[in-house]
């Protein structure tokens, strides 16, 4: 996909992943819309990025996910691009799981992608096509199981299944979806992570660190052994821009843990019109 003039959804746009995304597209001459629940955020991102529109959102209520994409639809006339980057974790060790926040977690990472996504696909449908990636994570490519992530994992691994799925099902109405799985970053995701106030024993070998997905203060702190270093957050938005303009079905966008593929590799997607060898991306091994 060209990115000029393109109309890009974005959630979980005020920070992190999703802000290095949308400064990057914007400065592609894509039209981003900005979706979060911090309305005061998103209008002074806004206003730094032409052509973009603020919507805040909850992106836990469907209603107001659907009032969000008629909106960014009346003000743009088209949607081509959907981007579910909005997503949190919930530490705490599967002994411990609270299952009302198990059911919140549930509602972000994987209802609301899922919502938004059923919003859309008409809409592309009707203009005669449209692109979704879907923000997953690296442990659901390689997976470590590391203590205290069961729970956020497991949404991911949800995701993956849907957005796959749903690749197959709309490929006749040219219609693209992805799902790319980001890894060690340098933002605040972990911090903004609700967590039991029990359950967290003395940190244990593999926990994760700041920076990765489900670490806020007072979970424990050590780095998987033998986890690579963690990208910047502008980083993974580049290898992202690369997804939308080649358009795998999955891009694993991290450095690469033991036994894992290359930086910003594409996957094969087991589809019998997409299958490729791993390799870098845009230079696919036939």
């Amino acid at each position: 996909m060209d990115m000029r003039d393109s109309v890009v959804i974005i959630t979980g746009a005020s920070a992190g992943l999703g802000e290095a995304t949308a400064r990057l597209f914007a400065r592609e001459g894509a039209r981003v819309a900005l979706v979060a629940r911090s309305a005061d955020t998103l209008d002074r991102l806004a206003a730094a990025l032409p052509g973009s529109l603020a919507v805040p959102t909850d992106l836990c209520d469907g209603a107001a996910i659907a009032r969000m994409v008629a909106r960014v639809h009346a003000h743009y006339g088209r949607i081509d691009l959907l981007i579910n980057n909005a997503g949190q974790a919930s530490p705490g060790p599967v002994e411990h799981v609270d299952v009302a926040r198990y059911r919140a977690l549930m509602d972000l990472n994987l209802y609301g992608p899922l919502l938004a996504m059923q919003a859309v696909i008409p809409l592309m449908r009707a203009q005669g096509g449209g692109l979704i990636f879907n923000i997953s994570t690296a442990l659901t490519k390689r997976p470590l199981y590391l203590p205290g992530l069961g729970a956020y994992v497991s949404t991911k691994y949800a995701l993956n299944a849907l957005t796959l799925t749903a690749r197959a099902e709309l490929a006749a109405d040219n219609i693209r979806i992805g799902v790319i799985y980001p890894g060690l970053m340098t933002t605040a995701f972990g911090t903004h992570a609700p967590t039991a106030a029990t359950g967290w024993p003395s940190a244990p070998a593999g926990a994760p660190e700041t920076g990765w997905p489900g670490a806020p203060a007072g979970a424990p702190t050590s780095r998987p052994p033998g986890a690579p270093t963690p990208e910047t957050p502008e980083a993974v938005a580049a290898l992202i821009l690369d997804a939308v303009r080649h358009e795998p079905a999955e891009l694993e966008a991290h450095r690469a843990f033991p036994g894992a593929a290359p930086h910003g590799a594409d996957v094969a997607s087991g589809e019998e019109d997409a299958r490729q060898s791993v390799g870098t991306l845009g230079a696919a091994i036939p």
